[in-house]
């Protein structure tokens, strides 16, 4: 696939996560997420399924966690079906602030985006800390 879209792909996450780490509005993923998204984080112990449930999720961070910044570093770019779908790899370091104590959170993240209707969605999250950190 070119690199052209390659590109586009990797600018959709980044847009996504700006959303949520500079902008902190959690309606605005409705934009990005697929409505039936399915996300699983290491905090919730079942998926959260739809759009609905998983703008919640973030909505949940965001209330309860002040992002001081937000990095993402080697993000892969992989796409499939004839450049309909696409895997986002990356790894992300974020200093953020919760309950009263700062800390970095950091870890991988991975999406699944399809497109669909004229534009990428997001259909899968998957993020957790490294191995044997918090984050």
């Amino acid at each position: 696939m070119s690199e052209a879209a390659t590109q586009e792909v990797w600018r959709f996450v980044q847009d996504l996560n700006r959303t949520w780490t500079r902008e902190r509005n959690p309606q605005k993923l409705a934009g990005y997420f697929h409505e039936r998204m399915v996300g699983i984080a290491p905090m919730d112990r079942l998926r959260r399924e739809g759009r609905a449930a998983c703008i919640e999720g973030w909505q949940q961070f965001m209330e309860t966690a002040t992002i001081h910044s937000w990095k993402e570093a080697d993000p892969k770019v992989d796409l499939f079906a004839d450049g309909s779908c696409a895997v986002v790899t990356y790894y992300y370091e974020m200093d953020v602030e919760m309950r009263g104590q700062r800390m970095t959170l950091s870890g991988r993240d991975m999406f699944t985006l399809v497109n669909e209707d004229g534009g990428w969605w997001a259909v899968a999250n998957q993020f957790s800390g490294y191995p044997g950190r918090q984050g």
